[in-house]
């Protein structure tokens, strides 16, 4: 992958770790009603960390569900290659619960679009709120973040590829140039 900037380093990363913490806790009053739920796979790593951080703010254990949405996705039976279809992992009720989705990236608004198809088939929150990362813009569908890391706009040429020390050996957030979908 040609990188053409670092975005986010380890420190910047843990900052905007925090800041959401508090933005979250600070829109909801508290942690009172409160679900995180994080999406596979790097949005389940980041929702750990924040979860860590509002406990530790909080004093108290707040429920963390994982969400996988492979199968909810509108190029599910599209994609050449064979999907990797993972586990969800929620042991609680989510019925008039405010869920914080949690992801690492936010471009189309499909992924998310497929995670509140995935939800409403463990119940019905009061209220569905989305965490991300990284706002890169380019959205096809009408969805937006409640809580944002960092904008970062990008031309159709960039992605944005977000390493975590729990998947990929470093915490960093880099622009990464793609021509004609070759690295």
């Amino acid at each position: 992958m040609k990188i053409k900037a670092t975005l986010v380093d380890e420190t910047s990363l843990s900052r905007i770790i925090t800041r959401m913490a508090h933005e979250i806790l600070e829109k909801n009053k508290g942690s009172n009603n409160l679900v995180l739920m994080g999406l596979r796979t790097r949005g389940e790593f980041l929702a750990k960390r924040i979860h860590s951080k509002v406990e530790e703010i909080e004093k108290l254990n707040i429920p963390l569900g994982i969400l996988d949405v492979t199968l909810y996705r509108d190029d599910f039976r599209t994609r050449l290659k064979q999907p990797q279809v993972s586990v969800s992992n929620i042991t609680f009720d989510i019925n008039e619960k405010d869920i914080i989705l949690i992801d690492d990236v936010l471009f189309t608004g499909r992924t998310i679009r497929s995670a509140l198809c995935a939800l409403m088939d463990y119940g019905r929150p009061s209220t569905i709120q989305l965490c991300v990362l990284v706002d890169r813009g380019h959205r096809e569908l009408p969805i937006t973040a409640d809580y944002v890391g960092k904008n970062i706009p990008t031309s159709i040429d960039e992605e944005v590829r977000v390493r975590l020390s729990e998947v990929d050996g470093e915490d960093a957030v880099y622009l990464v140039d793609v021509k004609d979908g070759k690295e």
